[in-house]
């Protein structure tokens, strides 16, 4: 069965090819990107869609927001203002950490 399926899969794509429907695509002539071999490929479709659709998640968004934190905080030389960045880390930490959990759950 698996066979069968396989000719039929290379008659698609040479179909396609002779049509010209697999030529100037995104990414053509480029090394295909790396994967981790542990991700898990509907969760990296679901980003990829979300990415390209300018749609970032929240847990995605509060890291950002945490490294540019730790930057300033690095950056900074005042005490008072060293004093406020580290609360802000520590916030940012803590909504990350929930997000994450939060999505564990969710993912089962």
């Amino acid at each position: 069965m698996f066979q069968a399926f396989k000719s039929i899969l290379e008659r698609q794509i040479k179909k396609a090819e002779a049509e010209g429907q697999l030529s100037n695509l995104e990414g053509e002539g480029k090394p295909l990107p790396q994967r981790h071999a542990l991700e898990d490929p509907a969760l990296a479709t679901g980003h990829r869609i979300m990415a390209q659709a300018g749609v970032m998640p929240r847990e995605f968004a509060l890291k950002e927001k945490l490294e540019g934190a730790r930057k300033a905080y690095q950056a900074c030389t005042d005490a008072a203002e060293k004093k406020k960045l580290m609360a802000e880390i520590a916030d940012l930490q803590m909504r990350y950490e929930m997000e994450r959990e939060a999505y564990r759950k969710f993912m089962g």
